[in-house]
């Protein structure tokens, strides 16, 4: 069985672009500050700032990070949590890296105008001096992008953002927006795409290989499709309601579940590690979400080792394509 590169936390992968270098995995925070949808009042009663602060300071430990979060997840609430664990240790803001989002909704005509006022708020709820990485949240602009590249190079001229990315984007949307903001001397600095077992439709249609091509990084959302490959859950005992994303019937996850079982024993690891470990297999950075240090620890022991090709064709061999249902061809391009 062949060897595969281990991926360290003290790896860094450059941003094209800026000045800006990534561990090989982060921490998605959609889940914070997010009652709607997550808990803090919604059907995760655990989920408390003070668990958020013990995964904040986990990851942290293990070398993780990079912290993804976006003007929308709790209507700036995540912000304002990140900005607040920020705060509780200035010294060191400089080693964490905060990406956040631009929600670019229709009736945003102008764009520049608006994608720079987010960026100044999201600054301002974060409480730093420039964001390490600013994305739109997805192609649903009305704007050309030319337009959106003008936004992005404005926002990144002012200072206000280090690096520029986007999500959700295609092939083509992607080397649209790249070539537009090469156009405007800058760089496209990642995509942030579902990407998991249960959805491989990015390295399917080519997108993986488009983002190789353009240098632009793929971050991975999802990446163990909202729990679901984490073994807890079963046919027997679903998941909660509400996590649209990677929605298949348990029934055809738990046949993915007993083959990251199977792996993980080989490693000593668990099933979400090995999950995690064969997406950073294919070239991408996952951004797994962390409600508590358990789950924290967990994530970031997926780091320091790594599968070997065998492992890797095998887990090829009963991954999904993924759902291309209404919500995926209005919103999830990539």
């Amino acid at each position: 069985m062949a060897e595969r590169p281990a991926p360290q936390a003290a790896d860094r992968i450059p941003l094209p672009g800026s000045d800006v270098s990534i561990p090989p995995m982060g921490v998605g925070t959609w889940a914070w500050g997010d009652r709607s949808t997550w808990g803090m009042g919604g059907y995760d009663t655990s989920l408390s700032e003070a668990t958020i602060r013990e995964a904040w300071q986990a990851s942290i430990d293990a070398g993780v990070v990079l912290f993804d979060t976006a003007e929308i997840y709790g209507d700036g609430e995540s912000e304002r949590i990140i900005g607040r664990l920020l705060a509780e240790d200035p010294r060191r803001r400089a080693e964490r890296l905060i990406a956040s989002k631009f929600m670019p909704t229709p009736w945003k005509l102008d764009v520049q105008k608006h994608l720079v006022g987010a960026a100044r708020a999201s600054v301002d709820r974060l409480g730093v001096e420039a964001i390490d990485l600013y994305q739109i949240h997805g192609p649903v602009s009305l704007r050309s992008k030319g337009a959106l590249a003008d936004a992005l190079a404005a926002a990144q001229a002012e200072g206000l953002v280090r690096a520029v990315g986007v999500s959700n984007y295609s092939v083509r949307e992607t080397r649209a927006i790249d070539a537009a903001l090469r156009a405007r001397g800058s760089r496209l600095a990642s995509n942030q795409i579902e990407f998991s077992l249960l959805r491989t439709m990015p390295e399917k249609v080519g997108l993986l290989a488009c983002c190789r091509e353009l240098g632009v990084v793929p971050l991975a959302y999802s990446p163990i499709g909202q729990g679901r490959l984490t073994g807890k859950y079963s046919a027997a005992n679903p998941p909660p309601g509400g996590r649209s994303f990677s929605d298949h019937p348990m029934a055809q996850v738990d046949a993915i579940v007993a083959v990251l079982r199977e792996v993980a024993a080989a490693h000593e690891r668990t099933p979400s590690q090995v999950a995690l470990a064969w997406t950073m297999a294919k070239g991408t950075v996952p951004i797994p979400g962390a409600k508590n240090r358990a789950q924290a620890e967990e994530n970031a022991g997926s780091l320091g080792w790594a599968l070997t090709d065998d492992e890797l064709a095998r887990l090829d061999g009963v991954a999904l394509f993924g759902k291309r249902g209404l919500r995926e061809r209005a919103w999830q391009h990539g």
